[in-house]
């Protein structure tokens, strides 16, 4: 008997007997599913997550006061809250010294905003940014539209706008924007710029604010009004992990840090931030694995019941067989084949359910539609095992009947 006959007679099996296969499967159902469900919304919110950080440019770390994503207890945050201020006096010292960086930018930032234009107005929800000339290209921001903002805006301190697409598609619907007066949280900016659209994160818009010279900024809000982000690109990778040990050494210097105190400062990149995000998201992988294997297990001893039983019902049909020249490998490989084809049944439909279902429930935080395939290949390979774990004794005690005495079985 060779393979392909012997998937033929476990299909047969299963088709004789459905109630009962379905039942045996439905653990590898529940198994399957409970763990590709909830590895397919990861990966969504990874991807949503991925392309949302990528907002910072190629090679580029940021220096600022409060981490990415806040951990700890109730009191964590008084901690970072008690940090001083990066100020622009320190961002202009250490751009001095970080001679070897392509760009050092930096950036200040206000929320809650309302933008007006003539009758049109934003909802109160806009961000503010006063930036360097370099933060345009450290942020990755493109201009559809105008120019962005030079030297000469700078030094002028002259209040120049570039909007965020929401912003513009609000205030100037069927209007070019350039060259027209608008006032952010009552005080005038002239546009120069609509920077190109960087989409949505979890349903949450990232063209939702204007950007102004931080000149014009502090002018507006004063140098005290919030903590400067400074962001740093280097030339390439290569140089890249030097240079933040280089920043963080002269920021340490800079805000007068003593030897073996804590960074009262911290670094943000797209792959630091990444690795936060992994370490949140493995505890959860971890748990899915916990409650599949369980699952898994218990499926396993289901299928391995199911098959001796399957091996009592089938006693005279094993030992014709034997009787005729069928050796033991080949009734071992029969029933071992069938025991896998129950597992990789159960879990085809735990993989079709778990993926269905879970970019259903990512949909609902706006994530991207995602099909975890390294997932599926763990969950494919996991049926394998378990049909073989569990399928052996049976195949076994199968392939070891006497043919005399499974002649006789009635």
């Amino acid at each position: 008997m060779n393979f392909w006959e012997s998937i033929k007679l476990s299909l047969s099996a299963l088709r004789a007997n459905k109630l009962r296969a379905g039942l045996t499967i439905l653990g590898i159902v529940v198994g399957i599913f409970s763990i590709i469900v909830i590895m397919t919304v990861v990966t969504m919110l990874q991807n949503s997550i991925e392309s949302g950080v990528s907002s910072l440019g190629k090679n580029t770390f940021q220096i600022q006061k409060w981490p990415a994503i806040m951990t700890g207890g109730p009191g964590s945050r008084s901690k970072y809250r008690n940090r001083k201020d990066i100020t622009l006096e320190e961002f202009i010292k250490l751009k001095e010294v970080l001679a070897d960086a392509k760009y050092v930018a930096a950036e200040q930032w206000t929320f809650g905003k309302v933008v007006k234009f003539r009758n049109k107005e934003t909802n109160p929800n806009v961000q503010v940014a006063g930036i360097t000339p370099e933060a345009m290209k450290t942020n990755d921001w493109q201009v559809a539209i105008g120019r962005e903002i030079r030297d000469s805006d700078m030094e002028s301190g002259n209040p120049v706008a570039i909007l965020g697409k929401d912003v513009a598609d609000i205030i100037f619907p069927n209007i070019d924007p350039i060259g027209n007066e608008i006032r952010a949280d009552g005080k005038p900016y002239r546009v120069i710029g609509v920077l190109e659209s960087k989409g949505q994160m979890f349903g949450q818009s990232r063209d939702n604010f204007l950007l102004t010279s931080l000149t014009a900024f502090q002018s507006n809000y004063g140098r005290r009004n919030n903590s400067i982000n400074i962001t740093v690109t280097s030339y390439d990778k290569i140089d890249y992990n030097t240079l933040i040990e280089s920043a963080i050494g002269h920021m340490r210097t800079i805000r007068k840090n003593m030897p073996g105190q804590e960074n009262d400062f911290e670094i943000y990149s797209n792959e630091s931030l990444l690795a936060q995000i992994n370490d949140i998201t493995k505890f959860v992988k971890i748990g899915a694995m916990a409650i599949s294997f369980i699952a898994l297990v218990a499926a396993g001893i289901g299928i391995m019941n199911i098959m001796l039983v399957s091996v009592t019902e089938r006693t005279k049909e094993i030992g014709i067989r034997k009787a005729i020249g069928a050796r033991k490998s080949a009734i071992l490989s029969q029933f071992l084949i069938e025991a896998v084809v129950l597992c990789i049944a159960g879990g085809l439909v735990g993989i079709f359910l778990g993926v269905g279902i879970g970019n259903l429930a990512g949909s609902f935080l706006s994530a991207q539609a995602a099909i975890p395939f390294d997932w599926i290949m763990i969950g494919i390979i996991l049926c394998i095992i378990v049909g073989v774990l569990f399928g052996t004794y049976p195949a076994y005690k199968a392939s070891n009947l006497d043919p005399i005495e499974a002649l006789r079985y009635e």
